[in-house]
């Protein structure tokens, strides 16, 4: 990427679909010079609980797969099932958001696949290099990436920050993409039910 135009990034930073929503996300920007870690060795940097939650997450997909082809006869376990996966993402919840730290903690004004838009009350400088943790409490999950900064304008007295995804696993990526999507979902419904009332 670092042979990039910023123009190109922007284009890669629109490539993906992006929602209106806030979430919580830790941003720390990186020393001067420190590089940031490949998609491929991202696991060997990463906290252990964003491992595995992501892990979690990928065998409850499987899991519950194979019981959509046993019909009607599977409909009372694949409740139980999800009940059970259900008190398991929560206690996965309280343990990712343990690692939220209060002091670098900031509010995403939207969200995709390919980035996130931060708010902020202090500019960041273009090319700025960050860890980012966001944490999705809807589907008690979060993620651990690196950004860049591909713009930074103000809003009132705030700042929203384009970061672009520099280092994500594939996993993760598809992760937001699905949340985003949920939520967009959610939203339509929500429209489609106050147009009924």
């Amino acid at each position: 990427m670092s042979n990039e135009t910023l123009a190109d990034k922007q284009a890669q930073f629109d490539e993906f679909f992006m929602i209106t929503s806030e979430l919580p996300v830790n941003v720390v920007p990186l020393e001067a010079g420190k590089p940031v870690p490949a998609s491929d060795d991202l696991e060997s940097v990463m906290p252990y609980a964003f491992r595995i939650a992501g892990e979690m997450a990928a065998i409850e997909a499987q899991a519950l797969r194979p019981l959509r082809n046993l019909g009607d006869h599977a409909a009372a376990l694949t409740d139980y099932l999800n009940h059970q996966a259900r008190k398991i993402d929560l206690m996965m919840s309280y343990i990712l958001h343990q690692q939220d730290d209060e002091t670098c903690r900031y509010q995403t004004v939207k969200f995709g696949g390919g980035g996130i838009i931060v708010s902020t009350t202090s500019p960041y400088e273009t090319g700025t290099l960050a860890e980012l943790k966001l944490f999705l409490n809807q589907e008690a999950a979060a993620v651990y990436c690196f950004g860049e900064v591909i713009a930074c304008q103000q809003h009132g007295d705030d700042y929203h920050i384009s970061f672009i995804f520099r280092s994500i696993r594939e996993q993760d990526q598809e992760l937001l993409v699905r949340a985003s999507l949920h939520l967009q979902t959610q939203q339509l419904r929500k429209r489609a039910q106050d147009k009924q009332e």
